[in-house]
């Protein structure tokens, strides 16, 4: 072989390795940032492309992301309500496999995610990540409350003072280090308030309070949908300015870590628009409804925030961003004066906040992924906020192991176009622990009426719909199909005690559930 002849082809095995190489980058992307912003009581029907005919709210920030990515009709939380909801989306396992059967984690709770449980934010970190969650906890800490010192924090009245010996109790506690918060689940930082309408009055950074609390919250902050308990705050402590702090805390957080060659992780639980209805003045008024309106406005303008924080930083096309919502929104903050006004929280749903009925649990979720998801797109597929776990971690590369997600079910494949079905079945539950099983677009509830705060339902003690054609669940078959509803309370059954619900080795519950419906 002649020298000119060994030069073309060592030239041309060049050519096709550089070109494999290039080919190979392309169908590999760079493992994406990804920031989860979870919002506190928004309902399905609050954002306005979700409730284009019977929606008055203007959310053009939230609209953008959803024309921007992949809009899905019907996705849920774990729950009506928020810690059980919350538990559900950072493990990828359903709340009620825990001791919390029902209600959500109460004031200086115990934390409800075991120490040995991945979490969204620990599956990130074995990736490389960095990882921050930055708003709500509600998930629960390891209080270092003494036991002389408890009685200092208890149930207050409104108008209670505090005494010196409230306030060495209150030193003595929030000078120690807080554990078993979110720097202990899989996050590398925190910043937050623990829960915006409970005590501590106070930012928590990292597993610290900001400031020592020293006072009572004053009276006039704890009226109807503001503040809802009384206990211990930080001097001058307001509540209108903890939302505007979560926006700018993420903004800054991504535009320190968007210059690192690491990716990140954010899960931004927003404290709006649930109560207190800190709305700042220039958001008052703007819906023309009511402060709840006016604050998914100002909520609407955090979400943009955050986006405009991730363009800015040059992150953006390597930046998956999910939206979703915690629980449908509350009756208690207007609903009817609201409808009476033309807007519907719920849109076509039935029921609200707590409830088993659609509108206390399916929620507005929406996925941008530029370069991934198709812009505009619609994923009518049942969808749960447990499938986050498992999406992420195919995501990420990472393989979960059988204690892990044992209720996530991946809908990559879904992000990336196919419109096949990932998720044969989903529980969600109301407040009092009464669940709902979906079953294709069937639906069964072994119980009367909502499960929850919303009055009605009739005293059929099953229900049973076909969500096809009655998404608003006016019409109980029942009566009309006993096989089905048998079928479905033996797949409920089944579901409870595999410990799982997706294919693996059966695991056990934390405790014996609470069953519904049997005899």
């Amino acid at each position: 072989m002649n020298r000119i002849v060994l030069f073309i082809l060592m030239t041309a095995t060049f050519c096709f390795s550089f070109q494999d190489h290039r080919q190979l980058q392309a169908a590999t992307p760079k493992k994406p940032n990804i920031v989860i912003i979870y919002a506190d009581d928004l309902g399905y029907g609050d954002v306005s492309c979700y409730n284009p005919d019977r929606g008055k709210i203007s959310t053009p920030h939230i609209d953008q992301l959803a024309a921007e990515g992949m809009r899905f009709t019907d996705a849920h939380s774990s729950s009506g309500v928020c810690s059980p909801s919350r538990y559900t989306l950072l493990t990828g396992r359903y709340h009620w496999r825990t001791h919390l059967q029902k209600g959500i984690v109460g004031l200086w709770g115990k934390p409800l995610i075991a120490t040995d449980r991945l979490t969204i934010g620990s599956i990130a970190k074995q990736a490389g990540y960095k990882t921050a969650c930055i708003g709500k906890w509600h998930l629960g800490w390891e209080w270092p409350i003494a036991k002389e010192n408890r009685p200092y924090f208890g149930r207050f009245k409104k108008d209670a003072k505090p005494t010196q010996e409230h306030r060495n109790a209150w030193r003595e506690t929030f000078s120690q280090m807080i554990a078993g918060g979110p720097t202990t689940r899989g996050f590398d930082e925190y910043f937050g308030t623990d829960v915006p309408n409970y005590p501590p009055f106070c930012f928590i950074e990292n597993n610290r309070t900001v400031g020592i609390p020293s006072q009572f919250l004053p009276q006039s902050k704890l009226v109807k949908n503001q503040a809802s308990l009384q206990g211990p705050a930080v001097k001058d402590w307001a509540l209108e300015p903890i939302l505007p702090a979560l926006g700018e805390r993420t903004a800054q957080f991504i535009r320190r870590e968007a210059k690192t060659p690491e990716p990140f992780l954010i899960y931004m639980p927003l404290t709006s628009p649930h109560t207190p209805l800190s709305v700042n003045e220039e958001w008052k008024g703007k819906s023309n409804l009511n402060l709840y309106g006016d604050f998914v406005m100002e909520t609407d303008a955090v979400v943009g925030q955050v986006l405009d924080a991730i363009q800015a930083s040059g992150a953006a096309e390597n930046t998956l961003v999910l939206f979703t919502s915690d629980n449908g929104c509350a009756h208690y903050i207007g609903t009817k004066e609201m409808e009476g006004k033309g807007h519907f929280a719920s849109g076509p749903l039935r029921g609200y906040k707590s409830d088993a009925w659609e509108g206390g649990h399916r929620v507005p979720f929406i996925v941008r992924w530029p370069g991934m998801v198709k812009p505009g797109s619609t994923n009518t597929n049942l969808t749960h906020q447990a499938d986050v776990t498992a999406t992420l971690a195919e995501i990420l590369g990472q393989t979960l192991p059988d204690d892990a997600g044992e209720d996530s079910f991946s809908f990559l494949s879904q992000l990336k176009g196919a419109n096949k079905p990932v998720r044969p079945h989903a529980i969600s539950c109301s407040i009092r622990g009464v669940p709902s099983l979906r079953d294709g677009d069937w639906k069964y509830i072994p119980a009367t009426g909502s499960g929850g705060w919303t009055k009605g339902g009739g005293n059929f003690p099953v229900q049973l719909y076909n969500l096809a054609d009655d998404i608003g669940e006016t019409n109980n078959l029942a009566n009309k199909h006993p096989e089905r509803v048998s079928a479905m309370q033996k797949l409920l059954e089944n579901l409870i005690t595999k410990g799982r619900s997706t294919p693996g080795k059966n695991q056990e519950n934390d405790v014996e559930v609470v069953r519904y419906g049997k005899k």
